[in-house]
C-alpha cells in the first residue's frame, strides 16, 4: 500500500491496495485505519466492490447506522443510497458544510463513500480538518468558546422542508442533540472545532461574562457561532476530490466537515455511503 498526501491541511490517496481484501486481513486493515486517524480522509480508485463488500469493510471499523430521512438499501442496512437523477430538483443538504448526524447523541465515527455513477464533469466532493481550523483560530477565541456547547437539529435541516405534522414527529424521534463546540478526538485526544450545518445555538451563552443586556444573546451570540461556522469555508484547510465510477473515500467524520459541490447540470449521480456508529462527543 502506497500513500499519497493530497495537501498540507488533509487527505491522501491509497494506491496498491484493495478495500476488499482488508475485510479478512487484519495487518492492512489496521494500516489503513491508522492513515485515516493520520490524513483525516482516504481516497481510492478503482475499488470494485460488491455491496456485500462495501458493507463488511465498513463493519471494521463499527456497526452501521441507518438514516431516518434518506433511508438503506433493503438488502444491505447501514449502506444509504445518496441517488440524484435529471427528474428531481436538486436537493438542500448535502452542498453546505456539515459532519454528518451531529444531530444525534453519538454522531458517526466516520463513513465509507463509493461512487457508483457521477457527471462527466463536476460533484466533486470537498473536506475541511476541522482540527486544524482550531488550532488556527485566535487564542482569545479559543478561550471564549472552551466551555460552551451548543445544540444540534434534524428538525432545522431535514425536517425544515417536511409538512408540519412530518417535521414534529421527525423531531420527537430524533430531539435536538448537545455538543460540546470544541469536542476531543476519542483516537487522538485532539481538540476540534465541532459547530457545522446542523447546529443552531449556543446553549450556554447566555451568562454575565457573555450578556449585559439581552440583545447580546442576539447580536454577539449568533455571530460567534457564525464566524465558527465560517471557519470551514478556508481553502487552506481543505481538499477536493473528482469522482469517477468505483472511486471511493473514507473520512473521519468527528475530525472534518465536508461539502457536495452540486455544479453538475441535470444528470445521474449515484454514490453508496456506509455510515459508522460513533459515540457521544466529550
Amino acid at each position: 500500500m502506497r500513500i499519497e498526501q493530497l495537501t498540507y491541511a488533509l487527505g491522501a490517496e491509497l494506491t496498491g491496495v484493495k478495500l476488499a481484501d482488508a475485510i479478512h486481513d487484519d495487518g492492512l486493515f489496521a494500516e489503513i485505519r491508522a492513515a485515516l486517524l493520520e490524513h483525516r480522509v482516504l481516497f481510492l480508485r478503482d475499488q470494485d466492490m460488491t455491496r456485500a463488500d462495501h458493507v463488511a469493510f465498513a463493519r471494521r471499523f463499527g456497526e452501521l447506522e441507518d438514516h431516518p430521512v434518506a433511508g438503506s438499501d433493503p438488502e444491505h442496512p447501514g449502506l444509504v443510497r445518496i441517488y440524484k437523477n435529471p427528474d428531481q430538483p436538486m436537493d438542500r443538504y448535502e452542498n453546505a458544510w456539515h459532519s454528518d448526524t451531529t444531530w444525534r447523541e453519538a454522531p458517526q465515527f466516520g463513513a465509507v463513500l463509493r461512487c457508483v455513477e457521477c457527471p462527466p464533469v463536476g460533484g466533486d466532493t470537498m473536506w475541511a480538518n476541522m482540527v486544524l481550523a482550531y488550532e488556527k483560530l485566535p487564542e482569545e477565541i479559543k478561550a471564549k468558546i472552551a466551555e460552551l456547547r451548543a445544540r444540534h437539529s434534524i428538525e432545522a435541516s431535514f425536517g425544515a422542508a417536511m409538512p408540519i405534522e412530518k417535521r414534529l414527529a421527525l423531531k420527537a424521534q430524533f430531539p435536538d442533540a448537545e455538543h460540546p463546540v470544541v469536542r476531543t478526538h476519542a483516537d487522538t485526544g485532539e481538540k476540534i472545532l465541532y459547530v457545522n450545518a446542523f447546529t443552531t445555538h449556543f446553549t450556554n451563552y447566555h451568562t454575565p461574562a457573555n450578556v449585559r443586556y439581552g440583545q447580546d444573546l442576539v447580536f454577539a451570540g449568533t455571530e460567534l457561532l457564525r464566524y465558527l461556522i465560517s471557519q470551514a469555508y478556508i481553502p487552506e484547510y481543505q481538499v477536493r476530490w473528482r469522482w469517477k465510477p468505483n472511486s471511493v473515500a473514507i473520512w473521519d467524520n468527528s475530525a472534518t466537515q465536508h461539502y457536495a459541490v452540486m455544479d453538475y447540470p441535470p444528470c445521474h449521480r449515484k454514490m453508496e455511503r456506509a455510515g459508522i456508529i460513533g459515540s457521544k462527543p466529550f
